[in-house]
């Protein structure tokens, strides 16, 4: 097994005295971790051109939809698809040399209401519900076959206890909606990769379900690639042990662990481990919302000092993690501004709402500049 070797900063090469410069020419994020692991963002149809694909193009090597192609926007009526956005992001990707990955097929957000519905508007049957599936994934995953080269194929299937969550899929399939989901995927593209994605999961007890539910998949001989930890982290959660014993026990399973939707709140949480739940809603107040001008110096410093504490969690699991990915291009685009309440001013990534580089870049860029393979 390889071994990661963290040199001292008095070894750091040339790339990391550029990173320290702050300079008006920053090398690049998918240099520096290539020897470890693919660095990628979440993307919107905005970002395929101008400014956003400039940075895009400069930073990382793989890409996400972040709402591309979910149901609700690629799917929408039962015997139409919407393809056009999704359509001009897998050509970005591919005519750029990106991996791509697809984001996401079932999940409990985002779907019409037709998908569980018959034609009476009562409950879809089982037979019902799960033929659209088949159709959905079947349809969507085959039409970019070979081209988009993973797939969070089942999304937040879990409550924070680490017991099934009672969504409609499970309502009236049962747990063996997430067999089928992967069973499908794996039949319209047996090259792609396929996830489970969930957050909160490096929690011990969501982590124990996680676990036992990816155990079950992989001994009912079920196509499943890898975990996705979404990361929507802050600056005091998960602790350092904690992220690094979650990565630890998912490599353990013979899966590879994918970061999949990192960000870090800095903003004062309306609630006790909220995570990433978007049933979660709360009234704007100014105390949830401290830094509406922008973010003092001192707080951009934690943030530069939590980033590089998490890549250096990774960096230590690099053996495991096939990517990392950021869940967005620049804060103003975060989804972070919106939830848990809307108009709030977040600041969570790494280029600020002009798309320059923020403290945190350049820690990132140390980091992985002082970082080796040793054999």
């Amino acid at each position: 097994m390889q071994k990661l070797l963290i040199l001292s900063l008095a070894a750091t090469s040339g790339l990391a005295a550029i990173a320290s410069s702050h300079s008006n020419t920053p090398a690049s994020l998918k240099e520096v971790y290539a020897p470890f692991f693919t660095v990628g963002a979440a993307v919107k149809e905005t970002h395929f051109e101008g400014r956003e694909a400039d940075l895009l193009l400069s930073q990382y090597n793989s890409i996400t939809p972040e709402n591309l192609l979910k149901w609700e926007k690629v799917h929408p009526t039962e015997n139409a698809f919407f393809w056009d956005h999704a359509d001009a992001m897998v050509e970005f990707g591919t005519r750029n040399g990106l991996e791509i990955f697809g984001h996401t097929l079932i999940w409990h957000n985002q779907n019409p209401e037709w998908v569980f519905k018959d034609a009476e508007g009562n409950d879809a049957s089982p037979e019902l519900l799960l033929e659209r599936m088949r159709n959905h994934i079947h349809t969507v995953v085959g039409r970019y076959k070979g081209r988009i080269h993973g797939w969070d194929v089942v999304n937040e299937a879990l409550n924070e206890d680490g017991s099934m969550r009672e969504s409609a899929f499970y309502r009236i399939l049962g747990e063996d909606y997430i067999a089928k989901a992967f069973i499908f995927a794996h039949e319209a593209d047996p090259d792609a990769q396929l996830i489970y994605n969930d957050f909160n999961i490096e929690n011990p007890e969501k982590r124990a379900g996680t676990v036992r539910l990816i155990r079950k998949l992989l001994d009912q001989g079920i196509p499943i690639s890898g975990v996705g930890i979404q990361e929507h982290v802050r600056l005091d959660w998960p602790s350092r042990e904690l992220l690094s014993e979650a990565i630890a026990e998912y490599a353990a399973l013979g899966i590879k662990v994918m970061i999949t939707e990192l960000d870090v709140d800095v903003l004062p949480s309306a609630f006790d481990n909220q995570g990433a739940d978007l049933s979660l809603h709360a009234e704007l107040r100014d105390e949830l919302n401290p830094y509406p001008n922008g973010l003092p110096e001192d707080v951009h410093q934690a943030l530069a000092k939590r980033y590089g504490e998490l890549f250096s969690v990774y960096l230590e699991h690099a053996d495991a993690i096939a990517r990392v990915t950021l869940w967005g291009l620049n804060d103003g685009g975060s989804w972070l501004n919106h939830w848990p309440m809307r108009g709030r001013t977040s600041y969570p990534l790494l280029h600020d709402r002009n798309m320059e580089p923020k403290p945190a870049f350049f820690k990132i860029l140390e980091v992985g500049a002082t970082a080796k393979y040793c054999h």
